[in-house]
């Protein structure tokens, strides 16, 4: 009887010299690691962080997928710090932004969009009630920079240079700044103290405000031509007239003067019936502002409901508030009596082809004219710029809006510009992103005398740079097995018969455990979380653990199979033909 040949070492080649040698049964001789069996593949398995699609949808350019997970293991400062990495104003945002990136989130074919604007906002507060300030990403070097405007646009731009170690100085026309989220968001929505506190954050970064510096008023030109960069956000502070016969009437005010008005505290009587003409942000503000004065308010607008661009939640808090809307309806005539307003004929409309906005227009129903009595008109049908600003300036806006490339820069040499009066956007998340791009755009300026590699017009820019893939992670990607549907939580609001009688805030915040079990169901789309689909499936045991969130692959014995892709629940590995194949 022969004997079985010896085992080799681990690693050691298997050589059969004879036919003797074989074994008398198919049996291993050696341990798997003998067999590479990773020869064998065609398709390569590799780890690959891809982007989520509130990362995507968010104009801000806010980090979303990466602070919402360490706000969810606890870590709220360093949660906030990745926050306010690419977004100064958390606490505003997280109160008065639309947050299309709820709308893409892939949590809403799991049991509703995760509430990303309350914990944003949830994280601010928490920032504020700790005293935590954001600090400088590098020393100071002296180049001088001029902001004009401190709203959402200027703050995010001076924040973002103060930050890369740049003098900022912001010239603000009015006694305060913030923009209108001072003078034109009422605090019902966003209170004083959170933008003050905001804008606080900003100052402690070393930026100076000059209020009350009126460019084209009390602030001319020449007097900025002494820095080394400047950024132009004066906004779209001049309303637009309805442009109909009567509205010069006394009770005929514009959208923003009201707010404006309101927000400085003055006296303002509106009467008993209130048409607020529009379907703006501005137009809803006014109307439920108008309500807390004790008006009877209509909304008056010449398109359908579906077609407002006021935010939906707002035109919703506005009807529980008492707020009437009469749609297809547009002013031709202001009613007048002694030369005050007594009421508005206004024409009935239908809906006919898309205009150039792609929405349906509205034409005229012959016949159909009626009368609305009021004894106040609140005009909100847009705003516009005010290209008076600039005269001296040698700076020429083209249809209501100052031209600029993709690195935010004018005609002008080393003048920049952003927010609404370049892009007309409209929404304080697209001005922080516009004022953010500016930031980057001129520093890149002063330090190489260029300006390159930033995104197109309408994408986010990013102040800290990213690896992950540009693929957006879809619903689709995802392996739903993994996926437990839960409901998105009720946010607690002032009860309405409390709200129609003052200004406090009626969104009433998260407590700290709806915070983080919120957080919890975020399923953190393209972005690995560790929890070990890819080590316990993978057949070959070719996956090892290698620090927290992190995995790796042993090639030499992977066969390429996909299951760890396959299984993965967030799509954060991808798949590929190996080379030479």
């Amino acid at each position: 009887m022969k004997s079985a040949p010896s085992r080799p070492a681990v690693g050691e080649p298997i050589v059969f010299r004879r036919l003797d040698d074989l074994p008398p049964l198919p049996v291993s001789l050696a341990p798997t690691l003998a067999n590479k069996t990773g020869t064998w593949r065609y398709l390569r398995p590799f780890y690959e962080e891809k982007t989520s699609p509130c990362n995507h949808a968010c104009p801000a350019g806010s980090d979303i997928v990466h602070w919402i997970r360490a706000l969810r293991d606890g870590e709220l400062e360093a949660a906030w710090r990745t926050l306010i990495a690419e977004n100064p104003l958390p606490g505003v945002c997280g109160r008065v932004c639309p947050h299309p990136c709820e709308a893409h989130c892939n949590r809403n074919a799991f049991g509703g969009a995760i509430a990303i604007h309350a914990l944003e906002r949830y994280l601010a507060d928490e920032a504020a009630a700790h005293g935590w300030r954001p600090a400088r990403l590098a020393a100071g070097h002296g180049r001088r920079v001029a902001v004009v405007g401190a709203g959402p646009a200027g703050l995010a731009c001076a924040y973002h240079l103060a930050r890369l170690g740049h003098v900022v100085t912001v010239h603000e026309a009015e006694a305060e700044p913030g923009g209108l989220l001072r003078h034109a968001i009422p605090p019902y929505r966003l209170p004083r103290n959170v933008l003050d506190w905001e804008v606080s954050n900003i100052e402690a970064l070393g930026v100076r405000f000059v209020l009350g510096s009126r460019l084209g008023d009390n602030l001319s030109p020449d007097e900025l031509r002494g820095v080394d960069a400047i950024f132009l956000a004066p906004g779209q502070g001049r309303s637009r007239p309805l442009g109909v016969p009567g509205e010069e009437a006394a009770g005929v005010v514009s959208g923003l003067g009201f707010l404006k008005r309101v927000a400085r505290g003055e006296r303002v009587d509106v009467g008993r019936q209130v048409l607020v003409v529009g379907g703006g942000n501005t137009a809803i503000d006014a109307a439920r502002t108008a309500i807390r004065l004790g008006a009877q308010v209509t909304v008056v607008y010449r398109r359908s409901a579906s077609q407002m661009p006021a935010i939906a939640e707002e035109v919703e808090a506005a009807r529980a508030e008492g707020v009437e809307f009469r749609f297809l309806a547009a002013p031709v005539a202001v009613l007048l009596d002694g030369g005050r307003v007594r009421g508005l004929r206004c024409q009935g409309m239908r809906l006919g082809e898309p205009d150039a906005s792609g929405r349906e227009r509205p034409v005229p129903v012959p016949g159909a004219e009626f009368e609305v009595p009021a004894d106040t008109v609140i005009a909100a049908v847009g705003q516009e710029l005010d290209e008076r600003t600039f005269e001296g300036m040698d700076l020429r806006p083209e249809a209501g809006r100052i031209r600029i490339d993709e690195g935010a820069a004018t005609a002008l040499g080393g003048v920049f510009a952003g927010g609404d009066a370049a892009t007309g956007e409209g929404t304080v998340a697209q001005a922080i992103g516009s004022g953010k791009r500016a930031a980057l755009a001129i520093d890149r300026w002063l330090r190489t005398g260029r300006v390159e590699g930033l995104p197109p017009l309408g994408v986010a820019p990013h102040a800290i740079e990213r690896t992950a893939s540009p693929r957006v992670v879809g619903p689709e990607d995802l392996n739903a097995d993994y996926i437990e549907a839960v409901p998105r939580p009720a946010l607690a609001e002032r009860p309405v018969e409390l709200r129609r009688s003052g200004f406090e805030e009626v969104n009433l915040g998260i407590p700290a455990e709806v915070a983080l079990a919120e957080a919890a169901r975020c399923i953190s789309c393209g972005v690995c979380t560790g929890c070990d689909t890819c080590y316990i499936f993978c057949p070959d045991v070719s996956v090892a653990r290698a620090g927290p969130c992190r995995y790796t692959i042993n090639y030499d014995y992977c066969k390429g199979c996909g299951i760890c892709v396959h299984e993965c629940p967030r799509c954060a590995m991808s798949v590929k033909e190996e080379e030479g194949q």
